[in-house]
């Protein structure tokens, strides 16, 4: 009855008359409708007695009159029966998922498919109060919640719609409905109450920025040193020759170079790499969370967080999210392990868009918990608008057992000295177009991308280089 795209026109007569005894209180599933009735016994006690004096007396008037009343009585009683049978109700988006600043248009319809027309209908919806629209939305006091209240009235076969603009100035996971649609008879005598459960979400995508400067270290799965030879490469991609060494494997060598040396040359692959990015999110913004929270530096949180993610996608890395808030309904923590799936990045910004700031656990004890699920080689980046000693240790024992990590904080105050040796980014807490890392002020300089180290190790090996154009527009 609400938002169902709408099946062929046979299919809908044929669905609508199957129907037909449920709106008029036959069969075992019937439409579950809240009648108020004006309409009692007295009436039919009073046309009765009229009915009695009439035939008595042989006046023709009085049982016109008792006539008229009960064809009144069973015409209103079955136009309230049949006042929701083929009525429709919908909500259509534009787009069903936006950016902050973007623009959003809803479209509400109601279809009358039966001869008989709508006297009246009232529908009570509920929407979201934290979008402006250019439609008046009030607030209800039981239940803090908004509620679009629209009057509509139909002919026959008749479809009316409205246009209401919503601005998504804020990120979120709005949900619209359920609605209440009230009707009656045109004599006022029945009065019809149905509920639509059905919901729709509406996602706003927190803000994404791009980011200036990013240096995030690449962990090296058998320690810092470099080896000439690398462990996994990359068959399709030639970066050099050097002689041949009898480890070396007879189906790597490259002959047409052995030929002009008159010496077995074999060829240098370039090195395959995997960066996996996890980005944990702190949506506590006090020392204690039950002491409040800081709408304005969680957003700005949540949106270097999702600028992160988008940019760890956009590298093609393994990205993951981790936060210590909650979904809509829900009192777990966020969980997304390192992925490249297409849909990853979708799934990362709606969650980041529907978290809330309710704290389901210290961000240092979820660390703890989720650390030593992640996969060999991750790279833990941590967003958090406040840096406690916890953190600081927490953090610090993540580096000792061998983790890269970063922290990216909008504390304005002086950070733990538990935090020596761990790269650190402070961040303005003001908003601006671009997100600028800026140098760190903890762990010593920006480290290079994977790519680029990569190609440091291969030039210490002595080998000779042969760069392809695919690698260079890669580096670049």
């Amino acid at each position: 009855m609400l938002s169902n795209p709408t099946p062929s026109p046979p299919e809908e007569a044929a669905r609508r008359l199957r129907q037909l005894p449920r709106y008029l209180g036959f069969g075992k599933r019937r439409i579950q409708i809240d009648v108020e009735e004006q309409f009692s016994e007295a009436w039919v006690l009073f046309a009765l007695l009229l009915t009695g004096v009439g035939l008595i007396f042989h006046l023709a008037a009085l049982l016109t009159i008792a006539l008229g009343l009960l064809i009144i009585a069973l015409c209103s009683w079955l136009w309230n029966r049949l006042a929701f049978f083929g009525l429709e109700y919908r909500r259509e988006f534009s787009v069903r998922r936006a950016f902050v600043g973007e623009t959003v248009q809803l479209r509400l319809s109601v279809a009358n498919h039966k001869l008989m027309p709508v006297a009246w209908l009232r529908i009570a919806d509920v929407f979201p109060v934290e979008l402006p629209m250019s439609a008046s939305v009030v607030r209800r006091h039981d239940t803090n919640q908004g509620e679009l209240s629209s009057f509509w009235h139909l002919r026959w076969r008749e479809r009316a719609e409205r246009s209401i603009n919503i601005e998504a100035n804020q990120r979120g996971y709005y949900l619209f409905g359920p609605a209440q649609l009230e009707t009656g008879d045109l004599f006022g005598l029945f009065h019809s109450v149905h509920r639509l459960d059905d919901e729709q979400v509406l996602i706003v995508y927190p803000q994404v920025l791009p980011l200036a400067s990013l240096g995030l270290p690449l962990k090296e799965p058998f320690g810092e040193l470099r080896t000439p030879r690398f462990v996994f490469e990359d068959p399709t991609r030639t970066v050099g020759v050097r002689d041949y060494h009898p480890e070396d494997d007879i189906r790597q060598v490259h002959w047409k170079a052995s030929a002009r040396r008159q010496q077995l040359q074999t060829r240098v692959l370039e090195p395959a790499s995997s960066h996996n990015l996890l980005v944990v999110v702190n949506v506590a913004t006090m020392s204690r969370h039950w002491q409040g929270i800081l709408p304005d530096r969680l957003e700005r949180v949540i949106s270097v967080a999702a600028s992160l993610c988008y940019y760890g996608v956009e590298q093609r890395w393994s990205t993951g999210l981790l936060a210590n808030g909650a979904l809509p309904r829900s009192d777990q923590s966020l969980r997304l392990l390192p992925g490249r799936a297409p849909s990853q990045l979708l799934v990362i910004l709606e969650a980041l868009a529907a978290v809330t700031p309710f704290v389901t656990a210290p961000i240092e004890e979820l660390i703890a918990v989720e650390a030593p699920r992640l996969p060999w080689g991750s790279t833990v980046v941590v967003v958090s608008a406040i840096v406690t000693e916890a953190l600081a240790a927490t953090l610090l024992h993540l580096q000792h057992v061998g983790r890269r990590v970063a922290l990216l904080s909008l504390d304005p105050d002086p950070l733990p000295s538990a935090l020596d040796g761990i790269l650190v980014y402070r961040l303005p807490q003001a908003s601006s177009p671009v997100l600028d890392l800026g140098a760190p002020i903890g762990g010593g300089h920006v480290l290079s991308q994977p790519v680029q180290r990569q190609w440091e190790a291969i030039r210490e090996a002595g080998v000779n280089l042969r760069q392809p154009k695919a690698s260079q527009s890669h580096r670049s």
